[in-house]
């Protein structure tokens, strides 16, 4: 089940260790079952936290939860209201609504909003450093003599939203100012007389730096693969095309490839950080001197690479096509990946979908008319039609959504799978942003906004945390991934290779590519 579809109830730290076995990646060892969930609903120490919902549950239909409500403090603090909803407030107002105190709680969907939206503004350290002073010194934590039934009363509050903040935005903490600062606000519970904090603080650390090491160790092989990439070409002039494996040999079967697909698009999906959408639109102001945070370390490092996955895919694809010298192969190559794309769409993968569909509409692809002419198009056309771009994308908008609504209600893994067309979902996150103020003119951050951002976000966090259920196969996996394909202009030669230039920019570039990649005139 995902993490964020179901509230788990809280787990020991024993129960931890037992369930955090390391299930088998394409990649190796470094994917964890599981991790104690950041939606809690039982009670940390002897405290209730407020019963909030699920991320599916988050967003109402019509942007915003009812949940938020108002108290008097917050109708004078510098935070708008109307109809219940919280529009916008003075940054220093939404941080103060951030930070619970004895009689208050922020809502989950707040706080999921806030920590998404507010590194627009600031840096996420900058933040921390602004939460603990005020968990400090308005808690009075650091007076010896403070009221100890108070610090029962707001300590596992305190530690309820650092839980909350490392479970769902866990890369913020690489920054080494976050980690301090952390460490020293989880202390300062910790050191209290309760048992139970002291236990709870570990248990969350401990599964921290779980997600950081697997975090790092995933990043070091995407580096390693990335590395270790050859041009197809180059490999076809060392080795005979004879003893050449293509994607038919190594699975006849589409479907099988159409479910090794989704094990790698949900491991990859899996590593993004829900911050990944918003960093990518963070601007460096030319006064910003400040490198170590947003330069230091790549801030949209997965995400980036899931797009390169997309690009290979899409690459590999025409590869495939492209290589086999007999008009039939090149044919039996198609009508395989169409049956591969229509088994994606049927699963709910519609990025493998759109990336294959994008493999064969290339133009090296596209212009082997006599190929096409041998195969049965129908079925492709269909898909097509399905991941039309006109009127926006309708009818793939209306695909996803069923998608969507099947997985809400699904009784088994496999109907949860929603794996959107991601390229599409970053844009639309972009015009959201560029759409719409992140300031209104009196100053106010504009939550309205954020709320509709985060919205988008929380969607992708549900969809992100299925578990592939279908059985891996490390054979064709490792093929996907490492495999070498052909560059753009290797795949034109090998297309003019199978089906001559048909015009005299065709003729010549033909020369230009033989010249060039083969050395021949």
């Amino acid at each position: 089940t995902t993490i964020f579809s179901t509230l788990a109830s809280e787990k020991s730290l024993s129960d931890c260790k037992k369930e955090q076995q390391w299930k088998p990646s394409m990649y190796g060892s470094i994917t964890p079952v599981c991790f104690p969930s950041p939606l809690i609903e039982k009670p940390i120490g002897k405290e209730s936290m407020p019963q909030t919902p699920p991320f599916s549950a988050m967003f109402d239909s019509s942007g915003y939860n009812r949940n938020l409500y108002q108290s008097a403090e917050d109708s004078c603090g510098g935070l708008y209201y109307h109809d219940n909803n919280l529009l916008s407030g003075s940054l220093e107002a939404l941080i103060q609504h951030l930070v619970p105190n004895v009689d208050y709680y922020p809502d989950r969907t707040y706080i999921f909003t806030f920590l998404l939206s507010s590194r627009l503004f600031m840096h996420p350290y900058e933040l921390m450093a602004k939460v603990c002073h005020l968990c400090v010194e308005h808690q009075r934590l650091s007076d010896p003599d403070s009221d100890k039934n108070q610090m029962r009363k707001i300590a596992p509050k305190i530690l309820q939203l650092l839980t909350e903040w490392t479970e769902t935005f866990p890369y913020d903490f690489r920054d080494e100012r976050m980690m301090r600062n952390l460490k020293d606000l989880a202390h300062r519970i910790a050191s209290g007389e309760e048992q139970t904090y002291r236990k709870n603080v570990q248990q969350m650390m401990q599964c921290l730096i779980r997600k950081l090491a697997a975090l790092s160790q995933y990043e070091e092989v995407l580096a390693k693969i990335s590395s270790t990439s050859t041009d197809r070409l180059t490999v076809l002039k060392t080795k005979p095309q004879s003893i050449q494996r293509d994607i038919i040999t190594v699975c006849n079967d589409p479907y099988t490839l159409a479910q090794q697909l989704t094990h790698i698009e949900l491991e990859r999906l899996n590593y993004i950080g829900p911050e990944e959408f918003v960093q990518a639109f963070v601007q460096k102001g030319p006064l910003d001197n400040d490198k170590s945070c947003y330069s230091e370390r790549k801030k949209t490092r997965n995400l980036e690479a899931y797009v390169e996955w997309f690009n290979r895919l899409s690459y590999l694809v025409a590869t495939e096509i492209c290589m086999p010298v007999k008009k039939k192969h090149r044919a039996r190559m198609i009508e395989y990946f169409i049956d591969v794309a229509r088994e994606c769409f049927n699963i709910g993968n519609f990025n493998s979908l759109m990336a294959i569909i994008s493999g064969m509409n290339m133009s090296p692809v596209s212009r082997l008319k006599k190929t096409w002419a041998k195969v049965k198009t129908a079925k492709f056309d269909i898909l097509e039609h399905q991941m039309d771009p006109s009127s926006n994308f309708y009818n793939y908008r209306t695909a996803l959504r069923g998608a969507a609504q099947r997985s809400l209600t699904a009784h088994s893994s496999r109907e949860k799978i929603v794996i959107p067309f991601f390229s599409l979902l970053i844009k639309d996150i972009y015009f959201l942003n560029e759409g719409c103020a992140n300031r209104l003119p009196n100053g106010h951050v504009n939550f309205e906004k954020f709320w509709e951002l985060a919205k988008q976000v929380s969607e992708f966090m549900t969809w992100k945390q299925v578990e592939c259920p279908f059985e891996r196969d490390r054979k064709i996996l490792q093929y996907l991934i490492t495999v070498p394909v052909f560059s753009e202009d290797a795949l034109y030669l090998a297309s003019y290779e199978s089906e001559g230039p048909e015009n005299h920019i065709e003729k010549d570039r033909w020369k230009s590519l033989r010249s060039s990649l083969l050395g021949r005139v």
